[in-house]
Formats: structure tokens, C-alpha cells, sequence
């Protein structure tokens, strides 16, 4: 259903129909034609699609799933078109818009609404106790970031953040200027998504990345799609399961949730997924309970551990072990010692799997001699993140499935360059090593203390230890935990600055003074300096490719992030400072030289970025089977067995997206998949449980969240839909549950929201919405 980007619908009246049983196909079709037609014009819009992930063309603006070598004339998926469709939209918000339309009467729209307005063309300024936003030039924008910076007490109560979106030549110069400045506060949305991820493989096997390509998913015997939904999240992944079906290998899908891309995909693509019957992806699904993988991930090693003393040499790789790894013997011996009727009871009551499907899935593992562990957020964002994934590796260690073909661990990140800008040096905690050459090369001393994470940032603003927040991108207010504490902390701010594409939550929620500065998209092209530039990313596995926009801008007042970045350091830091700020604006070239002499892995960088399909960066443990941990090899570890604990008449509640969202963008109102039809106020709850608590299905009712700081935490007015869950777990859609995870509920070790086990009950509907 259609409307005008005027009006804004309710949200909080949806319709409820069977859930999807397949993911893609002609719906997909249709729905993306639609939307792209309708935002961009069909010329214009389906130019730009032909252009979207080609080697020569932009990469796509949403998430970072690698493209293939051979690449379809339309190599994108349905939220791929629409994020394409929203950047390439003929619609535009003008300084007329904002004086129809004043702060307080935007606060009072949806997200999604705010997001419909279209393209933002000018610097706007909303001056301290001003109702509406004014244009400002770019000179004066920037004179106002200058003077608040000035007047800091410190340059550690400057907060600067960073979206995923943001490429790697802009990336690099972000983190150059906040450390000329003098402070490491450099959070990032990784803080809030995959840092469990991080940790986690740092510590085991020495880098934070994935060590497969995507070739390795072809060659693989068996893939473990675990806390994960790649038909909503990452739809292109599916193209990539189809065909490691077609070359031998099966599925393990390890959710709470039924997810449709994952039992059966009509790739639009072929004809047999338009016409026929479609692939069937997954061959055993493991319906867990939220937060029991690392429950699951011990009984498998356990398990293996057990055969292997049973028949010596049959199940492990010992000569991996032994040659490769450290701390094997105290792992086993940790997971070895607990009394087996026990040890059993805490995996059913973690895990909610019956002992048959763990043996089920153990005889697959084992007749594999190639395994690839996929996993996102479902894993990320827990208390126990980071041993759950540590466990994971574990698993993989035991048969030798790191460092050879078809093999390894694959933490899918959720947005284009989120892991080029980690690449790039955006990062609260540097290493060392970065810092040194960063120094040597543009000759200053970086600054060494550790700066601010996205959970210390919003406490920092909330305490009045930091004062300024600038924004490269993204929608921080909606993507953070703890809606009003969030919200609070900004207004506490003398500045808040976004750099941006379209308007969001994030532009109406104001320190005393704000900045909103609009950017030029993937999409657009870009001829700062007079020449036309392109940018590079890196994708969720390691590869880097140059991007290159083709549609005429909007307004000639929006600026490349490169410019806007040199603009403004060259404005804070004064015509003194020997860094070309200018020159970087006018040639990306010369900043990935640049990069090249700070960032290993990028030697003659402008040449091999240029070449089609771009390169791949060196990964120690995938390329060398070479572990740079602290101990020189890959590092086994003891993981206790722990899941969340839920009280009687409780449910564990994820957050999660619907199928028409990319983060925290929500382009349309349905979620196709799970059967929901314009709106999004809904939580998914299975019928047995619903029935314990009294929740009828269509029902209304307010989400409160429990936590032991005793604060009241409560999202209103949600339908509640009988669904397939597993049992005991609940699932809701966020921006619009956020406000339920607590600023202080984080992964131990990583500090990332705990926002896939959320303890909540059930109260009357208030009524409010």
C-alpha cells in the first residue's frame, strides 16, 4: 500500500497473515520495481539498479555480503533496490521544509516517516532555543563546530562516531582528524553489532575478522547459519547457500525463529526460482532458545571429545592440534569434568533441543570434513557473547576446520565498509603498532589513552563529560539501547553534528545547538576537485573494491564525506597544520597513498583497487595457517556453560528487524515473511507460552523489561502474534523496542547491548502508542 511522503501512517494497527513459507522470488520482483519506480522514476531508478555491485559501478549502500566473481547484470536483492531507491529518490528536503515543519512537530514522526522525506540539500542549523532549523553555508557549518570544539575543556569531551556506511578514504581521514585533535573517542556502530565478534577472535585466533572467502562457502562440506537471518538481513547470502547446496554441501540453521529464506529460496535471478519450485536450503533446524549456542557449541565438543578417547585418532585432528594450537588440554579437561546427567540437564534447559537433534547435528559434523561457522547479531548480543563465540571457535579448532579451503569462521557484518572503517582505524581502542605509523607518517604524536565505546559515549554525554558530538552518518539515536536514556544524554549536548543522507530520529533529538550537514550517497557521483572520484570498501570477508557513484547529485551544496572531513579539520585545526587537507579533498588517490604507508596489507593500493573485483587483504590464520595471538598459535578456551535465566511468567525478548528494514531504516510497513501487513507495533510470542500468560492472539499489550537497576523500562501498545517461536522466547521489531535494553545491560568483555535476551512480562495496554 502506497501513500504520499507526506502523510504518516499508523503504525500500530497491523495486519496479521500466515507467515512466509520461501523468501525472494516474484514478490521480491514486484515489491522492488515498485519501489524503485516510485522513488527514483523508472528511468532513473533502474539505471542506477544496473550499476548496483558491478565492478564497475557503486557498491551497495546496504549490507557488506561479498559479491561473487561472476556477477549477474542485477547482483542485488529486494532491500538492496530499496536501499538504492531511497538514495537515488527524486524526492529532496529543502530549508521550505524545515520552516513548514518545526523540531517538535518532527520529534512527533515516525522514523519511517522521517526517512520518506527524501534527500537532504542543505547545511541546516538549529540555533540554541530555535523551534525550526535555518540554512547556514558550509563556511559557517563548519565555523560552529570550530568554536564548540575550541571551547572544550579537553578534547576527550569530543564524542566522534561513525556509521558503517562510510568509506574507507573517508573513514581514514575521520580518525586523522580526531586524532590530531587529541582524542580516541572514535565509537562506532561494530560497538553496538559484532565487537563480541572481535573480541572474541582476537583472542583465539589473532585477527577479528572472518577467515573465509567466499569461494570457501562453495567448497564447503557443511554450513552453520547460526543467530542469523540472511533472507531479511543479508538476502544475497542466499544466492551464495544455493550454490554451496548445488556443489554437495548441507545446512545446519541454528534460530529461535523460523525464518523463510532459510527454508526454501526462489532466487530471482534463475528460472527455476521464478517459475519453479525453488532450492530448500536447510537440512536440520535447530529451533534454540535465545542465548543457548553456547550451550549447544559445548555438548558438540564434548561430544567429539568424548569419541576421540573412545577410538583415539578418529574424530579430532591431532596433528592440527598439535602443531597449530595452544591450551588444548585445559579446555578438555574443563569440558570433560562436570557429571554428564548434569552437564545434559544444563544443555536442555539452555538449549530447548532435544539430546536426538544435538546427535543429529554431531553425525553431520562429522561426516564434514569442511565446516563453515556463519553467525551475526543472535550471537553478538548477549551477556555471554563472547564466550559463546569463543566456544564456536573451539568447535572449528577440534577437527582442523581453520586455515584450509572450504573451512573457518564467517561473522557476517550487517553494513556495507562496517569493517573497512575498524580497517581504517576507527576504533576507541587502537593498537599500538597503528598508532606508531600513523604518527610516523603525518608526524604527530596520537593520543594513547583509550577512548569511548558507544556505551561509554552515551554515558559520557548523560554524566557531562562530553560535551560535542559529531556523527558520521548513520541514526545513533535510534540504533543505540535504552531509548530514553539515549535521548537524554544527546540533549545534554552543547553540539550535536550528523553528517547525512536522509533525515532521521537522530536530527530532532538536539544538544542546545545542532548541525545537520548533507552528504553525497554510494549512489551519487562524485566530482570533487573537478575530476570524477570513486571510494573503496571492504566487505564481510575481507575484500576491497572501489565504488563508484553515477547519479547527478540533487543539490550542488552536498559534499562527499572526504570533502566535508578536510573541510572541517582544516577549519579546527588552522591553516598551521601540515596535513594536505585540501589536496585529500581533491584526490583520493593521495589519500590512499596515505593508506598504503599506515595500514598494512594495502601496498601499491591505487593500482590493485583499480583492477576488476578489487583484492583481498592478507589474513594470517586463513592464508599462512600463522596465529599472531599472544601466544603464537590459535588459543583454545575454557567457556563454563551459562544461558540467561528467566523468571516464572517471563519471556526472554529479542529485538530484531522485519523484513522491509535495513538497520535502523525502515522502508515500508510489512514484513512479508512473517506475515505482517502495515505496521510494526507487534511481538511474536508462541502460542503455549501466550496461553500460560493470559495473551490472546490480536491482543494488545505494553512490554516491560526487568532489570536489577529497578528502572521501569516500557514499550507500549504492542499486538501480540501467536508465532512459532521456541518456547519461552519472544521476538519485536526495534527502534521501537530499544527503549527496553537497559544502557547498563552488556556483553562482558566487548560491552555490546545485551539486546537479543531481554527479560520482559506483560502488562494491560496503556493505550498509548
Amino acid at each position: 500500500m502506497s501513500r504520499a511522503p507526506h502523510e504518516d501512517p499508523r503504525q500500530d494497527a497491523p495486519e496479521v497473515t500466515e507467515p512466509g513459507r520461501s523468501a525472494a522470488g516474484i514478490p521480491a520482483v514486484v515489491s522492488s520495481v515498485r519501489v524503485v519506480g516510485g522513488q527514483a522514476g523508472a528511468r532513473r531508478g533502474m539505471l542506477t539498479l544496473l550499476d548496483v555491485n558491478q565492478k564497475k559501478g557503486f557498491d551497495c549502500p546496504g549490507c557488506a555480503w561479498p559479491e561473487p566473481g561472476h556477477r549477474h547484470p542485477a547482483e542485488f536483492c529486494e532491500n538492496g533496490a530499496k536501499a538504492v531507491a531511497e538514495e537515488a529518490t527524486r524526492r529532496t528536503v529543502t530549508p521550505e521544509f524545515f520552516a513548514r515543519h518545526g523540531v517538535a512537530d518532527l520529534a512527533g514522526r515516525s522514523g519511517y516517516w522521517l526517512g520518506q522525506q527524501g534527500r537532504l540539500t542543505r547545511p541546516m542549523y538549529l540555533a540554541a532555543g530555535a523551534s525550526h532549523y535555518e540554512a547556514v553555508s558550509w563556511e559557517r557549518a563548519f565555523d560552529l563546530v570550530a568554536e564548540e570544539l575550541a571551547a572544550l575543556d579537553s578534547p576527550d569531551e569530543a564524542l566522534f562516531y561513525t556509521s558503517g556506511r562510510t568509506s574507507n578514504e573517508a573513514a581514514f581521514l575521520y580518525q586523522l582528524f580526531a586524532r590530531k585533535f587529541g582524542t580516541n573517542n572514535l565509537p562506532d556502530c561494530s560497538n553496538m553489532c559484532h565487537e563480541s565478534s572481535g573480541s572474541a577472535l582476537v583472542e583465539t585466533l589473532g585477527v577479528g575478522k572472518g577467515s573465509v572467502l567466499l569461494d570457501d562457502l562453495y567448497q564447503a562440506d557443511l554450513i552453520i547459519v547460526a543467530g542469523q537471518n540472511p533472507g531479511t538481513n543479508h538476502p544475497r547470502m542466499l544466492t551464495a547457500l544455493e550454490r554451496a547446496k548445488r556443489g554437495g554441501a548441507r545446512i545446519i540453521t541454528v534460530n529461535p525463529l523460523p525464518e523463510a529464506g532459510m527454508r526454501r529460496f526462489r532466487n530471482p535471478q534463475t528460472v527455476r526460482g521464478l517459475a519453479g519450485g525453488g532450492t530448500l536450503l536447510t537440512d536440520l533446524f535447530l529451533q534454540i532458545r535465545l542465548g543457548g549456542d553456547l550451550a549447544l557449541f559445548s555438548a558438540l565438543n564434548r561430544m567429539m571429545l568424548q569419541m576421540e578417547e573412545l577410538r583415539p585418532g578418529s574424530v579430532l585432528d591431532r596433528d592440527f592440534i598439535a602443531e597449530h594450537t595452544h591450551g588444548f588440554d585445559v579446555f578438555a579437561e574443563a569440558l570433560l569434568e562436570q557429571d554428564d546427567d548434569a552437564f545434559w540437564s544444563e544443555v536442555g534447559a539452555a538449549t530447548g533441543l532435544p539430546r536426538e537433534q544435538i546427535d543429529e547435528a554431531l553425525a553431520m559434523v562429522l561426516g564434514s570434513r569442511r565446516v563453515v561457522v556463519c553467525w551475526a547479531m543472535g550471537l553478538t548480543q548477549h551477556k555471554h557473547s563472547v564466550p559463546t563465540i569463543r566456544e564456536l571457535v573451539n568447535f572449528l579448532l577440534l577437527r582442523g576446520n581453520v586455515g584450509r579451503p572450504g573451512a573457518g569462521v564467517c561473522p557476517v557484518r550487517g553494513h556495507s565498509n562496517v569493517q573497512g572503517d575498524r580497517t581504517m582505524g576507527i576504533f576507541e581502542r587502537p593498537a599500538p603498532a597503528f598508532l606508531d605509523a600513523l604518527g610516523a607518517e603525518f608526524g604527530f604524536a596520537p593520543p594513547r589513552e583509550h577512548g569511548h565505546d558507544t556505551v561509554r559515549a552515551i554515558r559520557a554525554m548523560r554524566d557531562g563529560t562530553a560535551r560535542v558530538f559529531f556523527a558520521m552518518g548513520g541514526n545513533f539515536v535510534s540504533a543505540s539501547p535504552d531509548t530514553s536514556a539515549t535521548e537524554d544524554a544527546m540533549r545534554r549536548c552543547r553540539l550535536t553534528v550528523h553528517v547525512s543522507t536522509k533525515l532521521n530520529r537522530s536530527h530532532v533529538v538536539t544538544g542546545a545547538r545542532a548541525l545537520i550537514l548533507p552528504a553525497l550517497g554510494r549512489t551519487d557521483r562524485d566530482d570533487s576537485g573537478g575530476a570524477e572520484q570513486f571510494v573503496t570498501v571492504e566487505d564481510s570477508m575481507g575484500m576491497v573494491h572501489a565504488s563508484r557513484g553515477s547519479v547527478r547529485p540533487l543539490s550542488d551544496q552536498m559534499r562527499s564525506e572526504v570533502a566535508i572531513v578536510a573541510g572541517l579539520a582544516r577549519r579546527v585545526l588552522g591553516p598551521d597544520d601540515d596535513v594536505p587537507w585540501e589536496d585529500f579533498a581533491r584526490d583520493y588517490d593521495l589519500v590512499r597513498d596515505r593508506i598504503e604507508r599506515v595500514v598494512p596489507g594495502f601496498t601499491d593500493f591505487n593500482a590493485r583497487v583499480r583492477r576488476p573485483g578489487g583484492f583481498a587483504l592478507p589474513h594470517a590464520p586463513r592464508d599462512e595457517r600463522r596465529f599472531p595471538t599472544a601466544t603464537g598459535k590459535a588459543n583454545f578456551t575454557a567457556n563454563p556453560l551459562t544461558a540467561p535465566r528467566v523468571p516464572e511468567g517471563r519471556l526472554l525478548l529479542q529485538t530484531l528487524r522485519s523484513h522491509d528494514q535495513f538497520n535502523t531504516t525502515v522502508y515500508g510497513l510489512d514484513d512479508r515473511y512473517r506475515g505482517i501487513r502495515g505496521g510494526r507495533r507487534v511481538v511474536f510470542v508462541h502460542p503455549d507460552d501466550a496461553a500460560g500468560l493470559g495473551l490472546a492472539d490480536g491482543a494488545y499489550a505494553d512490554i516491560v523489561s526487568e532489570w536489577e537497576d529497578g528502572v521501569e523500562r516500557r514499550a507500549p501498545h504492542f499486538r501480540i502474534v501467536h508465532y512459532p517461536t521456541a518456547r519461552g522466547c519472544a521476538a519485536a521489531y526495534y527502534p521501537e523496542t530499544n527503549v527496553l535494553v537497559p544502557l547498563d545491560s552488556t556483553a562482558d568483555v566487548s560491552n555490546t547491548p545485551t539486546s537479543k535476551s531481554v527479560v520482559v512480562r506483560f502488562e494491560a495496554d496503556s493505550g498509548e502508542a
